[in-house]
C-alpha cells in the first residue's frame, strides 16, 4: 500500500549540483522527508555509481544514496547547459553544491549571480575548508579533513599510526549538518525577516570539529591535549571492550555510580564494588587499569552469550559488536523498521532506512536511485522547453 502521508518538506524543491558523498547525502535526507530532489550530473553521471561493490556495474550503494531524486544531465562547462541550470535553479527553494569554492561563480551561477532573479534562494555550500580562509581553495576530501579536523588524532591506540574507521564520516556528517542548516534557512524564511535568501557555509573539518567535544576548553583551560586511547575513552571509567571466552567482543558502559557496583557484584569482584578505592569515577580513573583488568578476567571465563544475560539482568549497560550480518538478522534492527525493500535490474535489495523517526510525518523512501539523465525530458519540460529544444541541447551535449 502507498504511502500518502505528508512529510514536513512537501512542496520543498531542491537543485542536487556536486558528486560523490557530503552534498549528496544532504540531498538524500532532503529526499527521505519530502523535499523534490533534482540531482544535476555530468552526461557520465556520478563517480559513486560505481564505486564499491556492484550488481550488474552499478554500486548497490547508488540505490540508496540517490533514492528519490530526480535525475537530470547537464553540462555544466556549456553556455546553453548552464543557461538551463539557471531556469532550473530559478524554480528552486534551494541550492546545494559541493565544488571546490570559486566554481559557481566562474560558470556565472554564484550565490548573489542567482539571487537576482530568485531573491529567496538558499544555496547551501559545501567544501573541504569553507568558502572563506587560506585552505578555502584547497581540495579537500573526508579523509584529509577528519585529520584536519581533529577526528583522526584521537582515534586509535596511544603510541601507533592514528586509523581510521572503514566509513567517509567526514563526508556524512557535513551531509548532516547541511541538512540541519537548510532547515533551519527554511524555518527563517518562513519567519519572513527580511532573510529569505542565504547561503550556508560549511566545510568538512568544521563538521568533524563540531564532534570533538571538551577538547578546546581542556587545553586552554588546562593545557591538556586529548590523546588517542584505543577502546577506552579518556576520563571516564569503566568503558571498554573486553574478550569473551568465544573470541567475541562486549562492549561494557559501567561509569554510572549504581552501575559500576551492579558491574562488579555481577563480575564476582563484590569488594571492588564497595571499596572507598573505587567510589566516584575520579577515583576509577587513578584505578583503570586495575578494574579493566578484573573485568577482563572475568569476561575471559564467559561466552559473550553469558556475559550479556548476566549484565542484562544486572541492568549494566553492555552490547555486542555488529557487523552488517547481525544487524540484518537482530529482531531490534526488525522492530524499529530500519531496513526498506526496493527493486534494482528487476531484483529485490534492502537498503537502510533514514532516521529520525517522525510519528506523524514520517520519511520514506519512493524510488531508488535512478539511471543517469532518467528525467531530462519530465524535468526540462516542466521548465517550458519543448521536445525539439531538448532534442537540440542533447545533440549539442548541454544536456
Amino acid at each position: 500500500m502507498t504511502d500518502n502521508r505528508p512529510r514536513p518538506l512537501d512542496g520543498i524543491r531542491v537543485i542536487e549540483m556536486g558528486q560523490l558523498l557530503a552534498g549528496p547525502f544532504c540531498g538524500t535526507l532532503l529526499g527521505y522527508f519530502g523535499a523534490e530532489v533534482i540531482k544535476v550530473e555530468a552526461q557520465a553521471g556520478d563517480p559513486i555509481r560505481s564505486w564499491r561493490v556492484t550488481r550488474d556495474g552499478e554500486s548497490l550503494w547508488w540505490p540508496s544514496l540517490g533514492r528519490n531524486k530526480k535525475c537530470v544531465t547537464l553540462n555544466l562547462k556549456d553556455d546553453d547547459g548552464c543557461a538551463v541550470a539557471r531556469q532550473l535553479i530559478d524554480s528552486a527553494d534551494v541550492l546545494l553544491e559541493n565544488f571546490r569554492p570559486g566554481t559557481l561563480e566562474k560558470w556565472g551561477l554564484g550565490p548573489e549571480q542567482l539571487r537576482e532573479t530568485n531573491p529567496d534562494l538558499i544555496v547551501a555550500r559545501i567544501s573541504g575548508y569553507g568558502q572563506t580562509g587560506p585552505l578555502a581553495h584547497q581540495p579537500g576530501y573526508a579523509s584529509v579533513c577528519e585529520g584536519f579536523g581533529g577526528l583522526r588524532y584521537v582515534n586509535g591506540a596511544p603510541g601507533e599510526r592514528p586509523v581510521r574507521p572503514n566509513l567517509s564520516l567526514g563526508d556524512s556528517l557535513t551531509g548532516l549538518h547541511a541538512a540541519f542548516g537548510v532547515v533551519l534557512a527554511l524555518l527563517e524564511k518562513k519567519n519572513d525577516r527580511g532573510n529569505a535568501g542565504q547561503d550556508i557555509d560549511i566545510g568538512l573539518f568544521e563538521s568533524v570539529y563540531n564532534l570533538m567535544e571538551a577538547v578546546v576548553p581542556e587545553y586552554d583551560g588546562a593545557g591538556v591535549v586529548r590523546e588517542p586511547s584505543g577502546s577506552t575513552i579518556t576520563g571516564i571509567v569503566p568503558t571498554n571492550t573486553y574478550q569473551c571466552k568465544d573470541g567475541k567482543y562486549v562492549i561494557i558502559g559501567g561509569n554510572g555510580e549504581s552501575i559500576y557496583q551492579r558491574l562488579m557484584r555481577a563480575a564476582d569482584r563484590p569488594e571492588m564494588a564497595e571499596s572507598e578505592r573505587f567510589a566516584g569515577n575520579a577515583n576509577r580513573v587513578i584505578h583503570e587499569q586495575e578494574i579493566d583488568d578484573a573485568l577482563s578476567e572475568w569476561t575471559a571465563t564467559l561466552t559473550l552469550d553469558e556475559v550479556l544475560a548476566k549484565l542484562q539482568e544486572a541492568q549494566v549497560p553492555c552490547g555486542p559488536i555488529y557487523s552488517v550480518r547481525e544487524m540484518m538478522t537482530d529482531p531490534q534492527y526488525q522492530a524499529r523498521e530500519l531496513f526498506e525493500e526496493v527493486e534494482v535490474g528487476g531484483e529485490p535489495l534492502k537498503i537502510p532506512a533514514i532516521l529520525p523517526k517522525l510519528v506523524n510525518t514520517p520519511g520514506r523512501t519512493d524510488w531508488p536511485g535512478p539511471k543517469v539523465g532518467a528525467h531530462n525530458r519530465e524535468v526540462f519540460e516542466e521548465l517550458g522547453l519543448s521536445i525539439e529544444q531538448i532534442e537540440a541541447l542533447e545533440a549539442s551535449g548541454a544536456i
